[in-house]
């Protein structure tokens, strides 16, 4: 006789798997609870410490990174104001050398009239070509005097250098006329009296002489520039493939 089977011996229909379904693993109570392991993100698209304001941050910094400009940019500011303040200033002495070299022009008065003393003369001319020839001068100075002195500068110098000599020449050119003789001709004929040579007034008959001065200072710093500026490092040539490559 066999013996009897014991109630731990027989398998209850709830031990066997469904024909076609998985046994179910039942999660205890207690492990419900259980929260996602430390720092996996509740939410697969966002990544922890929150991107999107690190960008936004990004941005910002970048932003406001190039929206002020640097040391080296307003260090070349300042000189080139400098240099145009320096050059304007040193109008006043083109004007003195104007006014001294210029050729007077002789008038002479019959009582009713004026009149040029030498009618083919061309003292009247040689004004205008005198400020040409010391605008010319003076810019081929100053250029090089600012090359030396700044000789990393960049195109700001050039500027400055442009527009302190556009300053300088009408600086020159209203001073040598306030200088020079009287700009009342009439004035002046009555007071020299009937058939006595005076000198006529101090004009700039050719406005473009006023700008020799920043064309001849632009052209002789780019000159220089180009010839004895620094240079920029050439970029080393890659290596040739050894044997073993090819």
């Amino acid at each position: 006789m066999t013996a009897p089977l014991t109630p731990h011996d027989q398998h209850s229909p709830q031990d066997e798997p469904a024909e076609g379904r998985p046994p179910s693993h039942e999660q205890p109570a207690g492990d419900s609870a259980v929260p996602y392991p430390t720092g996996y993100p509740a939410h697969p698209g966002q990544a922890s410490g929150h991107p999107e304001h690190a960008e936004h941050s990004d941005g910002h910094a970048e932003f406001s990174e190039h929206s002020e400009p640097g040391p080296e940019l307003r260090a070349e500011l300042v000189q080139a104001s400098l240099v145009a303040i320096a050059v304007a200033v040193s109008g006043v002495l083109l004007g003195l050398l104007w006014l001294w070299l210029a050729p007077k022009v002789p008038l002479v008065s019959d009582g009713s009239a004026v009149y040029l003393k030498n009618s083919e003369g061309e003292d009247a001319v040689g004004a205008d070509g005198m400020f040409t020839l010391l605008g010319l001068a003076f810019g081929a100075v100053s250029a090089i005097i600012v090359f030396l002195l700044f000789r990393h500068g960049g195109i700001a110098l050039v500027v400055g250098l442009a527009i302190g000599g556009v300053l300088a020449s009408v600086i020159a050119w209203r001073l040598g006329v306030w200088l020079g003789p009287a700009s009342d001709v009439v004035a002046h004929a009555k007071a020299a009296g009937k058939g006595v040579t005076f000198d006529g007034p101090l004009k700039l008959g050719a406005k473009g002489a006023l700008l020799a001065w920043s064309v001849a200072a632009m052209v002789i710093h780019l000159a220089l520039t180009g010839l004895f500026g620094p240079r920029d490092p050439e970029p080393a040539l890659p290596a040739a493939p050894g044997p073993e490559a090819r």
